[in-house]
């Protein structure tokens, strides 16, 4: 079993940044492939960002892709989401993630982080 804690939540203006930490539970953390995932006000979940098992391998979707960047520290049992030149369509609950591949529903969620982008 997994536990997933995000941080670093908050308001932004437009054009900000903010980093996003996930604290996951369990001596299995380095086997994940760890990720986030966003919802909108009125809007599916959608997925943001994945990093395999060992941090060599990371994939985005277009929208945040060269101002979004998810790391790991395995060490620490930590996964982040470093987000720059935020928009206000960034505006959602972010979703710490854990165990799926791309296309497939995670194992593991967080309880989410509240992320506002005010213009």
């Amino acid at each position: 079993q997994v536990q997933l804690v995000e941080s670093g939540g908050g308001l932004v203006q437009a054009g900000g940044s903010l980093r996003l930490s996930c604290a996951a539970s369990g001596r299995t953390f380095s086997s994940y492939a760890m990720g986030w995932f966003r919802q909108a006000p009125r809007k599916e979940r959608e997925f943001v960002a994945r990093i395999s098992w060992s941090g060599g391998n990371t994939y985005y979707t277009d929208s945040v892709k060269g101002r979004f960047t998810i790391s790991r520290d395995n060490a620490k049992n930590t996964v982040y989401l470093q987000m720059n030149r935020l928009k206000s369509e960034d505006t959602a609950v972010y979703y710490c993630a854990a165990d799926f591949a791309l296309g497939s529903p995670p194992r593991y969620w967080g309880q989410g982080t509240q992320v506002t982008v005010s213009s």
